[in-house]
């Protein structure tokens, strides 16, 4: 697949955290992290083979397993929802964050590949909402509510 193709089929999402990666890593990979930025619950084993389970509300849950775990540097999950009939099955696509440092802050650069035409949008949205959460969370501030989709 050429270059060009490969990045219109790819959401792709970056922000700048004002704290280094050992620090950022952990939002990704501890649940009582995750949930300040991202869910109201989370089960997560960062090893590969393990669980990526977030409980995003009542009835969105976002479920995969840890493919990919390097300390500080780099995460990649796949990724799904739960839910009979969902069209994108848990695990059927896949998340991939890396962790750059920059000065005494962070660069999160995140990949989310695998997705279909007609759920890429819904998937960006996402991720756009959620991902400018994290900078507040891992600096120890309140993101506050979640804005509504």
């Amino acid at each position: 697949m050429d270059e060009a193709a490969s990045s219109s089929e790819v959401v792709e999402r970056e922000v700048r955290v004002d704290a280094p990666p050992e620090t950022v890593f952990s939002f990704f990979t501890d649940p009582s992290q995750m949930t300040k930025w991202k869910g109201q619950s989370a089960t997560l084993d960062p090893r590969p083979g393990g669980i990526y389970r977030v409980v995003m509300s009542e009835n969105d849950v976002a479920r995969g397993e840890y493919i990919e775990v390097v300390p500080y540097t780099r995460i990649v999950f796949t990724w799904g929802w739960e839910g009979e009939g969902n069209p994108l099955p848990p695990g059927s696509s896949t998340v991939e964050v890396s962790f750059t440092p920059d000065g005494v802050g962070t660069i999160v650069r995140l990949r989310h590949f695998g997705l279909a035409p007609e759920l890429r949008r819904a998937h960006s949205d996402g991720w756009a909402r959620y991902l400018p959460r994290l900078p507040l969370a891992a600096t120890g501030r309140d993101p506050g509510p979640v804005s509504p989709a």
